[in-house]
């Protein structure tokens, strides 16, 4: 009899062993992973993808150090998460296409990038955290020459604008008559305009202002009458909400307690919030 019952204990013992951890992989099974968020936090360090060529929002150095107006907003985040942040080199052409890459290039994208539908339909982006639009850069001596998309729009003009981006988009859309010239380097564009090897760069209000302030050469007439509005935000692949949500809680935190305005003055950018 006692042979019989210790048996029995052990057989019980052994199913109550197989039940619970059949219990512990269904209940694993069911639940959420920890999300983007925790993944983040468990590596230590939020990667960033940014194009560096786009002052002063996200400039890369040529010893491999980033400044820029994106680039301290990034680290603002990462701060907020107890992390450290490392920035990934992207650019305007590949840009969606590095964000939607499998296995992952980066957790999100900052610098100048424009929240449109388009991105919006494949991919998150945070609510705007700057204000922007697209102008142009000449040369001062021309200044008065481009006062209107009519003006820039002429056989005899030379329009430069970067490759993949909203820049040349818009120039193909919106121009029929002038000659656009595609440039690779965003960033050597504003001096080529100012040593004649074009007329006219298509920029932002959020770039511009820069390059007029670091350069004598240049102007930007239409500054303040920009062709179009829009803001700029932080772009990251779908189902990464939580991730999204930590990035606005933040953005929002920034425009409350000042530090947004603070840091739009620092850089010289037009606060509108």
């Amino acid at each position: 009899m006692k042979k019989i019952t210790w048996a029995f204990a052990v057989l019980l013992v052994m199913c109550s062993c197989t039940v619970l951890a059949a219990c512990s992989e269904s209940v694993y099974a069911e639940s959420p992973d920890g999300g983007k968020v925790a993944a983040i936090e468990e590596r230590g360090k939020l990667l960033v993808g940014t194009t560096g060529d786009y002052r002063p929002l996200s400039f890369r150095e040529p010893d491999g150090t980033y400044w820029g107006f994106g680039i301290e907003m990034a680290r603002e985040i990462a701060n907020s998460m107890g992390v450290d942040v490392e920035f990934v080199n992207t650019s305007w052409p590949t840009l969606s296409a590095d964000v939607l890459a499998e296995p992952q290039l980066f957790d999100m994208a900052i610098g100048g990038i424009t929240i449109t539908d388009a991105r919006k339909a494949t991919m998150l982006m945070s609510e705007g955290y700057l204000a922007n639009g697209k102008t142009i850069l000449c040369r001062a001596t021309d200044a008065a020459r481009f006062t209107s998309l009519a003006d820039i729009d002429q056989p005899e003009v030379r329009v430069m604008v970067n490759p993949g981006g909203l820049n040349e988009k818009f120039a193909n859309e919106n121009l029929k008559q002038a000659t656009i010239v595609v440039h690779q380097k965003n960033e050597e564009i504003p001096s080529l305009i100012a040593q004649g090897e074009a007329d006219v760069m298509i920029t932002e209000i959020t770039e511009a202002p820069y390059y007029v302030q670091t350069d004598n050469r240049l102007a930007a007439p239409l500054l303040n009458t920009p062709f179009t509005h829009g803001q700029i935000g932080v772009l990251m692949q779908k189902e990464q909400e939580d991730l999204l949500q930590v990035v606005n809680n933040k953005i929002q935190q920034m425009k409350a307690d000042g530090s947004l305005r603070r840091l739009h003055q620092k850089y010289g950018l037009v606060y509108a919030y």
